[in-house]
């Protein structure tokens, strides 16, 4: 065996895990599709149970709860410390995740250098998931222990692959992205455990199902899972559901990132079960931009095994300067901890006067600053989770995010107040609707209100 390969710990890896964690801690921002969940979550407190609909939107809207659990976490990190608390959520999720994937490298005797190379490059090639807080952070978390536990069954069975149904349960009531998980231990269980043992592997199978119902929903939980997957921003493809495209920045740095790393993991020559997810995740990955995540976490190991060594990933490091290296992530995370969270969404100033001329009207808004307004107890006309709403509604309102002239009916709505970022698409389209005049604006929002 390699001397190399054979060391008892990851020196050079685990650095490149604390540098991923303190640059999230230190750069990250909250986004859309996080705080509706505190929104929600405090509802769910002050009422002592779930919601059947979004009670702080005016447009219709039917909702089966399942990951109740998440926006509680969301509510109780959010009244605690504000938005600090959900950049301390994510700083938390992404050190589970890298240190899962580390685990995962040294269980498969990976290069120190080669291994670190490869988490340094899972961090720069999904930015958006990594710097920016969202739901999903829950399966960011989770997706990468699945793995490790999946892979170690793989090389050793044992009782131990029991764990992925509490697992699976635990994941379906904090994010939707359970399917993800779901499927990759079905994976598991069809083309690689059946083989050894299908008695065993139909029973998990039949586990891991259960415990994807395993929510206060039940089996309304089904419902929820074509909602989020029917959705009207899946079909259409909208933002994060939008394919990799050539013309996008950070498309190209994935693109860059992931056709190496699939080249050296088919090197490696994986196992079926791991050929067949590969291959599945590259799909997925093309399709929506939201699943090039988990790809570059399921392909990191045998990647960091299939690449060739060169001088450049030999481990160098002497123990002094090891710790010198591991004491500028500590310190980076301490910083950003310690700092207010960046926020692309309208000033405090702005929201307050959107609510006092609004005089207890909904308020039609783009989602960051709608769920602002959401979690301060306002009332907005609709927002996340979008798919919670008729298709109809979700239709209009992604074709006034657009600015598409098909949007402009939603503000034939009891609407008298609208949100928009600065040089958004729906800025620039009620900029020139003669019903509304710009009443105020700062570096990140415009508010506009209705004529007379």
């Amino acid at each position: 065996m390699d001397a190399d390969a054979a060391r008892p710990t990851i020196r050079l890896t685990w650095i490149a895990a604390a540098f991923g964690c303190a640059a999230t801690a230190l750069a990250a921002g909250i986004g859309a599709d996080a705080r509706w969940l505190a929104a929600v979550g405090a509802l769910i407190v002050r009422a002592g149970a779930l919601p059947h609909s979004i009670p702080y939107a005016a447009a219709p809207s039917e909702w089966r709860d399942a990951p109740a659990l998440g926006q509680l976490v969301f509510h109780g990190l959010e009244s605690l410390l504000g938005d600090k608390g959900l950049v301390l959520a994510q700083t938390v999720a992404v050190a589970v995740a890298l240190v899962a994937l580390a685990l995962d490298l040294r269980r498969a005797n990976a290069r120190d250098g080669l291994g670190a190379t490869v988490l340094i490059a899972v961090v720069v090639a999904a930015p958006a998931t990594f710097l920016v807080v969202r739901a999903q952070l829950f399966s960011l978390a989770l997706f990468p222990v699945l793995v490790l536990l999946l892979r170690s069954e793989a090389q050793r069975p044992s009782r131990r692959i029991w764990l992925a149904v509490p697992l699976l349960a635990l994941w379906a009531n904090l994010h939707g992205g359970v399917l993800v998980g779901f499927g990759v231990a079905t994976a598991y269980l069809v083309l690689h455990r059946a083989r050894h043992a299908p008695i065993v592997a139909g029973m998990l199978f039949v586990a891991c199902t259960g415990a994807l119902l395993a929510t206060p929903a039940l089996l309304g939980t089904a419902h929820y899972y074509a909602g989020v997957l029917g959705g009207v921003a899946a079909s259409a493809r909208y933002g994060l559901w939008a394919p990799l495209s050539l013309h996008e920045p950070l498309d190209l740095i994935f693109i860059a990132v992931a056709l190496p790393l699939l080249a050296a993991a088919v090197r490696r020559r994986p196992l079926a079960w791991e050929v067949a997810l590969l291959a599945a995740l590259v799909v997925m990955s093309a399709e929506a931009r939201r699943n090039g995540i988990w790809f570059l976490m399921f392909a990191a190991t045998p990647a960091a095994c299939g690449l060739r060594r060169t001088a450049a990933t030999r481990p160098l490091l002497s123990r002094r300067l090891a710790l010198v290296c591991a004491c500028v992530p500590a310190l980076m995370l301490g910083l950003g901890l310690a700092r207010q969270p960046d926020d692309a969404g309208p000033s405090d100033r702005i929201l307050s006067r959107a609510v006092a001329l609004a005089h207890r009207t909904p308020i039609l808004a783009e989602p960051l600053a709608a769920e602002q307004l959401a979690l301060d107890g306002q009332r907005i006309w609709i927002g996340n989770p979008l798919e919670a709403f008729a298709p109809s509604d979700q239709q209009l309102y992604l074709d006034w995010l657009q600015g598409k002239a098909a949007g402009d009916a939603i503000l034939r709505e009891p609407i008298n107040v609208v949100l928009v970022r600065v040089g958004s698409p729906a800025q620039r389209r009620i900029a020139g609707a003669p019903a509304f005049r710009e009443r105020a604006r700062d570096a990140n929002g415009v508010l506009y209100t209705r004529r007379g």
